[in-house]
């Protein structure tokens, strides 16, 4: 397995309902680590460089706009095969159609205000990562817990 970090967003959709901690505890609960973390709102620039591949769809304006419609918070997640765990974490991108257990499954009931954004694999969470965040936001430190996480190979 390989140690990974993923950018997670609490959408502005989490942040009204007050679903951070949930989220937060959901993702600690699974033994994920997180090594950065900041409130802040996202402006139609950070939008259009985060959704770049989806400027010129007809949906884009409507994602800007619910993007940018309040506060999100930021989060880079660690741990072994960090973004596919994560991603399993927070289910179906439609909340109605997700498992119960996952975030979205759980907590949520629509396709497009679904609570949390995870990046989709290593090239995604790089860029994603690099939008949100600068290197010195970043505090790995070693966890005292790790060795009851997971095993040393698994790293």
């Amino acid at each position: 397995m390989a140690l990974e970090r993923t950018l997670i967003l609490v959408k502005p959709d989490g942040v009204q309902r007050r679903l951070i901690g949930r989220i937060v505890s959901r993702i600690e609960d699974k033994g994920l680590s997180i090594v950065g973390m900041k409130m802040l709102q996202v402006t139609p620039e950070l939008s259009k460089q985060h959704y770049a591949e989806h400027v010129a769809k007809s949906f884009y304006k409507e994602l800007e706009a619910f993007i940018t419609s309040g506060p999100v918070v930021a989060m880079v997640v660690e741990g072994p095969e960090a973004i596919t765990v994560m991603r399993t974490l927070m289910g179906k991108t439609n909340a109605r159609e997700s498992a119960p257990g996952t975030i979205r499954g759980d907590l949520g009931a629509s396709r497009q205000m679904n609570l949390i954004h995870g990046s989709d694999g290593p090239d995604a969470a790089a860029k994603e990562i690099a939008t949100y965040f600068r290197s010195e936001e970043i505090v790995s430190a070693p966890d005292a817990l790790t060795a009851h996480l997971w095993a040393k190979e698994e790293e």
